[in-house]
């Protein structure tokens, strides 16, 4: 459970999240998700990485329950570290990264997949960023490369959500597919890419990250220091206790959440999923009981 790693002969590893309920990843796992990425990366074996997860949703994120049991701003700290690593892991690779992306992907998922070179979804997966409603900020960076600039804004300010259809029409996923089929199309893309040469398939990558006109990793680390500026004053800790409160039942329930998922998943339903101190979001969780899974 946690990350698991497997190479295949074809030059390809999969990297694996499976950290049930939802793959939220507490301080710990998004380093070890970094290692994984960067140790594979590092393999001259290595032609391409396919990052999957297993289970219901591709990444809630972080761990809200360590976020909650963590004293002083240990785990908002180390959350931030941990998924700027992370994402930094995927960009940087010295391979392609192919994401595949079932039901949710929110927050901490956004951060992962909007660094991939390529991605692929099934037909249920919904995309989100809903910062704003846990007085944080973090991944729009990310959300950029896979929607258009006012798109973008528009999710950000008001944590609306984007189904796997709509990311297709932008062109930021590659294909749309059956959730059964999904692995075996992101492994026969990744094939396709670990037949070519190993050292062109390097240069590429090293050329298309050196043209790219954003620099992903300073960017985000700028958006973190609104994170912390909004938990320094309190906001943060307001809107957090807010939303635990409707996960848990013991307060109003917001019916029409912006980002409810097209399966009718989120926050506003019976499956909700937990916020975080990092900047991040969260996802549907399996039950109506708050399993503590947020994302940073």
């Amino acid at each position: 459970m946690g990350i698991r790693q497997e190479r295949l002969d074809s030059g390809v590893v999969e990297v694996v999240l499976d950290a049930p309920p939802v793959n939220a990843l507490d301080v710990g796992g998004w380093f070890d998700l970094a290692e994984r990425l960067s140790g594979a990366g590092a393999d001259e074996r290595t032609r391409a990485v396919v990052l999957r997860a297993e289970g219901r949703g591709f990444c809630a994120g972080v761990d809200i329950k360590e976020m909650q049991t963590t004293p002083g701003f240990d785990a908002l700290v180390g959350a931030n570290e941990g998924c700027a690593a992370a994402f930094a892991a995927v960009y940087d690779c010295p391979v392609p990264v192919i994401a595949a992306v079932q039901g949710f992907c929110v927050g901490g998922g956004i951060g992962l997949v909007g660094n991939a070179d390529l991605v692929l979804a099934s037909h249920d997966a919904w995309f989100a960023l809903p910062e704003v409603d846990r007085g944080a900020l973090g991944a729009a960076t990310h959300l950029a490369r896979l929607v258009p600039q006012q798109r973008m804004r528009h999710m950000v300010y008001t944590a609306a959500g984007a189904t796997a259809a709509e990311l297709h029409g932008y062109g930021s996923v590659l294909a749309v597919v059956d959730r059964d089929k999904l692995r075996d199309t992101a492994l026969e893309v990744a094939e396709r890419i670990a037949a070519k040469d190993p050292a062109v398939l390097r240069a590429a990558k090293r050329s298309l990250n050196g043209i790219d006109p954003v620099d992903v990793k300073r960017s985000y680390r700028y958006e973190q220091g609104f994170t912390f500026q909004l938990n320094l004053t309190g906001v943060s800790d307001r809107l957090r206790d807010a939303f635990l409160d409707r996960s848990a039942g013991t307060g109003p329930t917001r019916t029409g959440s912006a980002w409810t998922g097209p399966t009718g998943t989120g926050p506003a339903g019976a499956e909700s999923a937990g916020a975080d101190r990092a900047g991040h979001a969260e996802g549907p969780t399996a039950g109506a009981a708050l399993e503590g899974d947020g994302c940073g």
